[in-house]
């Protein structure tokens, strides 16, 4: 869920810092501009302050025909005038020019440089020549126009006479620009960098007392009854969420050992009973010739009606029974109980062999693995047919033991595997083959409480194959209350 929810945050962070970003870099750019472009308008309206007081352009001299004095004293403003564009240009490496109406030049710097007629020059030009100034020239980035042309008109007596133009180079404005968005990146990297640490400690802080409801979760559905979830963490929907989960687990466990204690304690109060009635009726016997067919048909169905109790009181005590979990030699112990059942075997003419390594260790309760192993072979053995084989054996695969049962019987259906091992369940074609109905049963609860899995499938070329799967890691310590921590 952690891997799901914080790309989430994290792409919804990232998006609102850059939706942020953009526009402030868009600023900043636009800013750094509207700095230059304002100092070159102070600049073009110094120089058009002095162009505004020079004489007339040259063609208008003839006509007007002014005086000597008037020639000489226009043309040393205008050298004045070319001296100063001249000095600016040398300072600032700015092209800078005064030009008449017609384009012509009245004084510019470097020598022979011209206005642009087109472009963003022309059009700065043409907005002179309409007596505005340039106050909104396109925006420069970093990676385009070279040059910044800004025009200022020059007005004498309420009529524009020439226009001032400057060509500034953009080199260093797109170099401030550049470094303000440097700066801006970092910021939002850095940003970013929180971010992602605050997504990750809100993720963890939500996400933990589900995970923990999730550990607990499994420890119950494996047999660990008595763990619960430690309310001290996360939103209040799931701290309330948790109270809940570690009451219904109360009710769960309460019920579950009433419905134990009941199945235990009805199996042992109703075999006295059961046990009066049995010599009840041997002394009924007694009193009847021998061979009578209704005495041995209740002897049967008592004795069978006493093992069903055995059975329920063993499995109710396998439900109930903590497992003692110690590292064990698997195959020592498993070539001991085929060794004991092999009398057995051979009364019923079928052959009983083990096969696998002496040595195979994994974690293990050996009462609770010995008592369920003699389930599995006892109904193996019982299912085999005299002349028939059952074999054992012992595999260590990876970080698991497996112990598998064949043997030669019958076998099962598919529907008939899916409901082995229910309580009680017998098959239709098995019952006139004595038993309870719990062996099986009582198996995988022994072999659930220590962590080991028991399980079915058909046997080529027919019977049943059991296999049991033990951990041959050591097992987690089984977990108190305390120590799940939201």
């Amino acid at each position: 869920m952690r891997t799901r929810l914080l790309p989430l945050l994290i792409v919804l962070m990232a998006g609102v810092l850059l939706a942020l970003g953009f526009p402030l870099a868009a600023s900043q750019a636009a800013a750094e501009q509207q700095r230059v472009v304002v100092d070159r308008i102070d600049d073009t309206a110094r120089f058009a302050a002095l162009a505004q007081f020079v004489a007339a352009r040259p063609e208008a001299e003839d006509s007007g025909r002014p005086g000597r004095g008037a020639q000489a004293d226009a043309g040393g403003r205008r050298a004045a005038l070319a001296s100063r564009l001249a000095r600016y240009h040398e300072l600032y490496g700015i092209r800078a020019g005064v030009f008449f109406r017609n384009r012509e030049a009245m004084a510019v710097a470097p020598a022979g440089w011209t206005a642009a007629a087109d472009g963003e020059g022309g059009q700065a030009f043409s907005e002179a020549l309409a007596g505005r100034r340039s106050h909104n020239p396109p925006q420069v980035w970093p990676w385009q126009r070279d040059r910044l042309t800004i025009a200022s008109p020059v007005v004498h007596e309420g009529d524009v006479i020439a226009v001032v133009v400057t060509d500034s180079p953009t080199g260093q404005m797109r170099s401030r620009i550049l470094r303000g968005w440097l700066l801006i990146g970092a910021g939002e990297s850095a940003a970013m960098l929180l971010a992602i640490g605050a997504a990750i400690r809100l993720t963890g802080w939500v996400l933990r007392p589900v995970r923990v409801l999730d550990a607990v979760t499994h420890d119950i559905a494996t047999g660990r009854m008595h763990s619960r979830v430690a309310v001290s963490g996360g939103p209040p929907e799931l701290r309330r969420l948790a109270r809940s989960f570690n009451e219904m687990a109360d009710t769960m466990e309460d019920v579950l050992e009433q419905q134990r204690a009941f199945v235990a304690d009805a199996s042992h109060q109703l075999r006295n009973p059961l046990a009066a009635l049995l010599l009840r009726i041997e002394l009924l016997a007694l009193e009847l010739p021998d061979g009578n067919e209704e005495i041995a048909s209740v002897r049967a169905e008592g004795k069978r009606l006493a093992r069903v109790l055995d059975d329920l009181l063993g499995l109710a005590l396998a439900e109930h029974a903590d497992p003692d979990l110690q590292l064990t030699d698997i195959a020592d112990l498993v070539a001991e109980r085929v060794g004991s059942w092999r009398p057995v075997a051979d009364r019923g003419e079928v052959g009983l062999r083990y096969e696998g390594p002496a040595g195979a260790t994994g974690w293990a309760d050996p009462v609770a693995l010995s008592s369920a192993l003699d389930a599995v072979v006892d109904n193996a053995l019982k299912f085999t047919p005299g002349g028939g084989d059952v074999t054992v054996g012992v595999e260590a695969v990876g970080d698991t033991v497996r112990i598998t049962v064949a043997d030669g019987g019958p076998g099962l259906t598919e529907e008939e595997l899916d409901r082995i091992g229910d309580r009680f369940w017998r098959s239709n074609r098995h019952q006139n083959v004595s038993g309870s109905g719990l062996g099986l049963s009582i198996s995988r609860a022994l072999l659930a409480a220590g962590g080991a899995t028991i399980g079915f499938a058909p046997n080529e070329p027919r019977g049943l194959l059991v296999t049991i799967t033990l951990p041959r890691t050591a097992p987690p310590e089984r977990p108190q209350p305390s120590e799940h921590r939201a």
